[in-house]
């Protein structure tokens, strides 16, 4: 690191250079190839992918994506009858189907795409929407409804420009200094740039969702600014003690810079932990996610030094740290009462988590004004709540079908069709409990459980249950998993037992009060109206992404905190000098940069997505509680209390730093 801060310095503006061509140069390659990105949330040997295989063999011009188009006003009107005639024009629209039922007013039309998921074309379902809603007249209220409508219409607003904006304010606070302020955000920018043209391009090899640029863009300007400001304060330290700007950048990129290095690789270690789940949906984010963070570590160790060494002693500002100090010695005066009132807050907030409930909320949690929520509702108006989940039950051959009309929880069963040469029979299936509605679940349960094996049970609310059951089976085994390697790394880091058990511990604590807080939510409703979102089950990958984000990140408050302890416990071997040297030189930096991403995480509540409204206000409630609860409070009273233990080995082990 040493060497590298050295060369970085003398080579700035080179290092500047490189940067910039790596930046235009992977923005030009990516305009001409294209970035890939693909949503594979199939799960192989399921019961659903197995209906999903037959129902694309029988019927391959019926196999795409299905959305509704609903109507309340005449049945027979001129003007929506046109219109399904135009959309059946519309390119990628395999087929277009009044239904016959009519109920309190309400009439529909499937509409039938020639694709799934992201490989279906957003300009179509667009111009169904806007073909629709043209036939809009006096008495005629139109909407349109389904999974594709619902992805197309949900957009993403200014919540990143919200949360930079917030970023900014926050950096400027902390350092007086414009151009401190700038650095971090630039530094972001650029690592997060590259990271996601990187991803783009890691596409083509293995499926990248859809929605990964907007984790990525979640993760990477949070670790991106917050890298950026521990070193520019530790840069900022050695200036005031009097080191030349050389030397003072050197110093922070061989101390922090190292941090920064082993923070962000536990994060990359939390996110690739993702792996072990063998769903490609999710290794797709998990990749993505890991590469912008490697460009952003990459940035904060070069491009950073380099930025610094141009600016020279112009990055100083007026900030005093004396409160940071006096709560340091606070901690050390008061550690258990600090401890105890710390632990009631992080389990007071935990306890919603026993009820938390896993699925995939339906659109009638969208906002009331969207066309997909206006659809759904009138369907479940006319027609029941079960008419938005349909499921599909495939046989062959076909037989067995019968038994269907004898399971409890159904409203509807459809007419037996059967594929052009007779080998496979399907029949539509209305539950009387809407898609997210665990009586409906309960209902994917008892079909299987009555029906022979050559029947499986389909269509995309039962594969959102089979996802479901899978990641909750996983679960406990991936939290393991990353609690173990996050023990292992602190563990070689600072050459103790004791520091990586007491950061497993608080990162249970902090999973626990955030999933409470998301239950609080999203689930129970809590200030949902606030948010404009609506209740239901907490999405399946929720929890998965949390975890993997939260655990790299509250390590790396964990890390940088408890470095600077070690770096003052190998000094003096004082350890009650050393945990409150350690508070007080960082507290302030990590509330600064706990702050940053509290407001960057939370601006994508108003994203308009409710699984990236979840992680983003999951992920802002974590750092709170991770920064101004565990590690300024919970964390240096408990090594207050432990004293020496802290930083025990056994004899064979040796010491170093980190």
């Amino acid at each position: 690191m040493n060497a590298l801060a050295r060369w970085c310095v003398r080579r700035r503006f080179l290092v500047i250079g490189l940067w910039l061509v790596a930046l235009l140069g992977l923005g030009a390659a990516q305009s001409s190839a294209g970035a890939a990105y693909h949503d594979n949330v199939t799960i192989p040997g399921s019961e659903s992918t197995t209906a999903l295989a037959l129902l694309e063999q029988a019927f391959p011009n019926q196999a795409g994506e299905i959305d509704t188009v609903v109507w309340r006003g005449d049945p027979q009107s001129v003007r929506m009858t046109e219109a399904l005639a135009k959309i059946a024009q519309v390119e990628h629209v395999t087929r277009v189907e009044r239904a016959q039922q009519v109920s309190n007013g309400i009439t529909y039309a499937t509409v039938t795409f020639d694709a799934l998921g992201s490989d279906l074309s957003k300009d179509a379902v667009k111009q169904v929407i806007d073909i629709a809603h043209a036939a809009r007249a006096p008495g005629l209220d139109v909407a349109v409804g389904g999974p594709a409508v619902g992805e197309v219409t949900q957009e993403a607003g200014h919540s990143v420009l919200y949360g930079l904006i917030a970023a900014a304010v926050i950096l400027l606070l902390a350092f007086g200094s414009i151009l401190g302020m700038l650095l971090p955000i630039v530094v972001a920018a650029v690592a997060l740039g590259c990271g996601l043209l990187v991803a783009g391009f890691a596409g083509h090899l293995v499926d990248i969702a859809t929605s990964a640029p907007i984790l990525g863009t979640l993760i990477g300007l949070g670790v991106g600014i917050d890298y950026a400001l521990f070193i520019v304060t530790r840069h900022r330290n050695g200036l005031k003690t009097g080191l030349s700007t050389g030397e003072s950048i050197v110093t922070a990129v061989t101390t922090s810079g190292r941090a920064v290095v082993f923070a962000g690789g536990t994060v990359c270690v939390a996110l690739l932990g993702l792996l072990v789940l063998d769903v490609s949906f999710l290794a797709g984010l998990a990749i993505s996610s890991a590469i912008v963070v490697v460009m952003t570590v990459a940035t904060s160790v070069t491009l950073l030094p380099a930025l610094l060494a141009v600016v020279g002693k112009r990055v100083m500002g007026r900030r005093k740290d004396g409160a940071w100090n006096r709560w340091a010695a606070f901690t050390e005066r008061r550690p258990k009462a600090l401890a105890v009132t710390a632990a009631i807050v992080m389990v007071a907030l935990a306890v919603p988590i026993l009820s938390l409930r896993l699925g995939f909320a339906d659109q009638g949690t969208q906002p009331p004004s969207s066309t997909a929520r206006k659809a759904y509702d009138m369907l479940a108006d006319g027609f029941g709540p079960g008419i938005n989940g349909p499921l599909q039950v495939v046989a062959q051959p076909p037989h067995g079908l019968d038994r269907v009309a004898t399971v409890e929880g159904i409203a509807h069963v459809g007419p037996v069709v059967l594929s052009p040469d007779g080998s496979i029979g399907v029949v539509q299936v209305i539950p009387t409990t809407s898609p997210q509605d665990e009586a409906t679940s309960e209902l994917i349960t008892r079909l299987r459980a009555v029906l022979p094996d050559n029947v499986h049970v389909g269509g995309m609310t039962a594969l959102n249950d089979d996802f479901t059951g899978l990641l909750a089976g996983k679960l406990p085994l991936f939290l393991a998993i990353i609690v173990l390697l996050g023990g292992l790394l602190l563990m070689f880091a600072f050459r103790s037992l004791l520091i990586p058990l007491t950061a497993a511990v608080m990162n249970l604590l902090a999973a626990a009060a955030t999933f409470g807080v998301v239950v609080a939510v999203f689930q129970w409703g809590w200030g949902a109206d606030l948010l404009d979102v609506g209740t239901g089950p907490i999405e399946a990958f929720t929890p998965v992404l949390l975890l993997s984000i939260l655990f790299g990140l509250s390590m790396d408050y964990q890390v940088f905190l408890v470095s600077r302890m070690h770096e003052e416990w190998i000094r003096t071997k004082d350890n009650s000098r050393a945990v409150t040297v350690g508070v007080a030189d960082t507290s302030r930096v990590i509330t600064a940069a706990a702050a940053i991403m509290i407001f960057v995480f939370g601006s994508f509540v108003l994203g308009g997505q409710r699984f990236v409204a979840e992680i983003g206000l999951g992920l802002a409630v974590a750092i709170a509680l991770d920064a101004f609860v565990l590690r300024t409070m919970l964390v240096p009273a408990l090594m207050h209390m432990f004293g020496r233990a802290n930083w025990w080995m056994p004899r064979w082990h040796s010491t170093s730093k980190i």
